[in-house]
């Protein structure tokens, strides 16, 4: 599983303080890594224009996506606003974030809880995003922005080219948040401000993640176990079918357990798993795990289960 926090950050940062506006749009992908980084290319380059397109799109591919529209992108620190965008995956998480106030902001790019790389300034719009959205609100912004405007002029050209960009890709969803922070700070102030709030701010994001690594040791077992999941290889033959609900016998070498490790079936014995089409499977098919997917062998069907399938 790779998860996406699938991103439009706009950011003024000025003399008259901060505002920033993003969408709330979330899309995991599970299935093949390059299939995955095909559709990924495609959402990127504009080519897929909604949601329809890219779940209809990842069907093509064998790739199964979840959308959700509740991640919080922006958040604030007394007087500081900060955007970020992350990708996460089993092996590593990286951010890059965006720290405003007025006359100041600093932008910063971790990897884990370490700062791989930095930037600073006093004033400017800033936009994270892919190239295709970073150039229609580049657009979009040339179009709407006059020579004097007020903090909330900025925000609703923000939020009205957020509702336009979310109508021409999935990438962006239909929900946003606006912050607006306008502190009395001068440049020098500012960036003092700032040094202080990312130090704490990281150190925070640190020890969340340490007393994460503590608690995966503390579940040793679990990790043991973890270390036992099947990704590929054949997991059992289909012994009975009852609509799209089919019984599978495990191989000898196969065991099933719970959420919670706890054993649901011993190699020989059978597990429930669905299939998405009636008459799919034949008695007989083998159920394998290929390239990271559940599926028949035979016709590449693809197959759930809610169980964890591990090795002996």
């Amino acid at each position: 599983m790779l998860v996406f926090i699938m991103s439009l950050i706009i950011a003024y940062v000025g003399k008259k303080g901060c505002v920033m506006a993003s969408d709330k749009r979330k899309i995991a992908f599970f299935g093949d890594k390059d299939k995955r980084e095909e559709l990924e290319d495609e959402i990127y380059s504009g080519t897929i224009t909604s949601d329809d397109e890219l779940y209809k799109r990842a069907s093509d591919l064998d790739i199964v996506i979840k959308i959700s529209e509740d991640s919080n992108k922006l958040r604030d620190i007394e007087d500081v606003i900060v955007g970020e965008v992350s990708s996460k995956s089993p092996f590593e998480s990286k951010r890059k974030r965006i720290y405003g106030t007025t006359n100041g902001y600093q932008i910063i790019e971790l990897l884990g809880s370490d700062i791989t790389n930095s930037d600073k300034g006093d004033k400017a719009i800033i936009i994270f995003g892919n190239k295709f959205t970073k150039s229609l609100a580049n657009d979009l912004l040339n179009k709407k922005l006059k020579a004097n405007f007020s903090l909330n002029y900025m925000e609703d050209v923000f939020v009205n080219i957020l509702k336009e960009i979310s109508k021409q890709t999935p990438s962006i969803g239909k929900e946003y948040d606006v912050m607006m922070k306008s502190p009395s700070l001068t440049t020098k102030q500012s960036q003092s401000h700032l040094d202080e709030t990312i130090k704490k701010d990281i150190k925070l994001l640190t020890k969340f993640r340490n007393k994460l690594k503590e608690d995966l040791l503390a579940q040793s077992e679990s990790i043991k176990m973890a270390t036992k999941i099947i990704n590929e290889g054949e997991i059992g033959k289909v012994v009975n079918i009852e609509d799209k609900i089919l019984h599978v016998s495990l191989n000898s070498n196969v065991q099933a357990y719970d959420a919670n490790w706890k054993q649901l079936a011993k190699p020989g014995e059978n597990v429930v798993m669905f299939i998405e089409k009636e008459n799919d499977a034949k008695i007989g098919d083998l159920a394998i795990i290929e390239n990271e997917t559940l599926c028949i062998k035979r016709n590449k069907a693809n197959l759930q289960c809610k169980i964890i399938l591990c090795s002996l």
